[in-house]
């Protein structure tokens, strides 16, 4: 059996990566207020070629921020502009 859709990633934009944080962020408690910005770089070698800056995180919320972003590198990559 070939399990090499586990590993896998859903190509998105930059909008759509931003909207996809945003609302994850948004569903937990601590981080409703946690400001963010996605930013395109070069590609590294676990496959990702995006990550988020986070700026205005409270000190209790820095952890779920963090896991929350996580999760959503592990499952997202940025797709190529056309």
């Amino acid at each position: 059996m070939d399990f090499d859709f586990l590993n896998s990633k859903t190509a998105a934009t930059l909008d759509e990566i931003r909207v996809r944080v945003a609302h994850a962020l948004a569903r937990h408690p601590l981080c409703r207020n946690v400001r963010f910005d996605i930013v395109s770089v070069p590609r590294t070698r676990r496959g990702g070629n995006w990550t988020v800056t986070l700026q205005s995180v409270e000190p209790r919320a820095v952890w779920e921020a963090s896991e929350i972003v996580a999760d959503i590198q592990d499952a997202y990559d940025l797709a190529l502009a056309a």
